[in-house]
């Protein structure tokens, strides 16, 4: 009955928070600008708002371009799923389930993607390819952090990874950990489309990436892709939050309230990087990610002395 009402929590918890940092984000940036600017749940009037609208549907695209927002929001609820959350545990735990956080974030990806070109518009094919060109440097990243972990706990269970088990890894391995954080912020930055990699305000076709592929979805359906992307960038911060914070106080209010804390520090920081930075040039974008590929490879190397 414990492990049930846990696991309704932590659900609970991930399904609410989500949108709140996006929120944060964009107070975050306001206030750089000198701006009172939107308030904080304002992510959540807007999602409240699409879902109350009907989508629209050209008749040129096929079931695949109505089932990309369905699929982007179930692979990022099951990815939550997958992560320990205020406590060491997770709903879904298995030997190996890091690769399925990975392939489920591919998953989703493919049907946005799919979406995208099933338009037949120009634009959008031009995103679909920049997404997946990008993504192709960064999920190296992505994995190359989980190898470290995985080489420091012994085990390829998420649980395990990021759990109160990891706590004396910062004693050992904190050159290879603080890799790792650096690389896996710049994979969030990149898989959630944020500056300097994309540009989530920009309505200029020619310098977006995923905000072109969903030019075409409205109502609903839109509102599907954006709590799906909310989902997404909860569950990157929660990786970075339990790399650092993986010690378990013994109190799950107290476990709870600095996890909680740790996903809005993360929120500041991309709402920090949004306002010191402008957007890369697209040519310079490899770079930055093939940085962070370097970080986590340099991580791993100092895991096998």
């Amino acid at each position: 009955m414990f492990e049930v009402l846990s696991w309704t929590l932590h659900v609970a918890v991930a399904l609410v928070a989500a949108p709140l940092q996006l929120g944060i984000i964009n107070k975050t940036k306001a206030w750089f600008a000198g701006r009172v600017g939107p308030p904080v749940l304002q992510p959540y009037y807007d999602l409240i708002k699409l879902a109350q609208k009907d989508s629209v549907f050209s008749t040129t695209t096929t079931w695949v371009f109505r089932v990309g927002p369905v699929v982007s929001l179930v692979t990022a609820l099951f990815a939550v799923l997958l992560i320990p959350l205020g406590t060491a545990s997770a709903p879904v735990s298995f030997t190996g389930d890091l690769v399925l956080l990975a392939y489920l974030f591919a998953l989703g990806r493919f049907f946005t993607v799919s979406a995208a070109l099933d338009t037949g518009s120009a634009f959008e094919g031009m995103g679909a390819a920049r997404e997946v060109t990008f993504a192709c440097f960064a999920e190296p990243a992505f994995f190359l952090g989980m190898l470290v972990l995985a080489k420091l706990s012994g085990s390829l269970r998420l649980v395990d990874m990021l759990g109160t088990s990891a706590t004396s890894h910062w004693g050992v391995a904190s050159a290879s950990l603080v890799l790792v954080l650096l690389s896996w912020f710049i994979v969030l930055l990149a898989e959630n489309c944020r500056i300097p990699f994309d540009d989530p305000n920009t309505h200029l076709e020619l310098t977006m990436i995923h905000e072109v592929m969903v030019l075409d979805h409205s109502g609903l359906a839109f509102g599907m892709i954006l709590y799906g992307a909310a989902l997404k960038l909860f569950v990157f911060a929660a990786l970075i939050v339990r790399l650092v914070l993986p010690t378990s106080t013994g109190m799950q209010a107290l476990d709870w309230a600095i996890f909680l804390v740790g996903v809005a520090v993360v929120s500041l920081a991309v709402g920090v990087v949004e306002s010191v930075m402008a957007r890369l040039r697209l040519v310079h974008i490899p770079t930055l990610l093939v940085a962070a590929c370097l970080l986590s490879a340099f991580g791993v190397i100092l895991t096998m002395r």
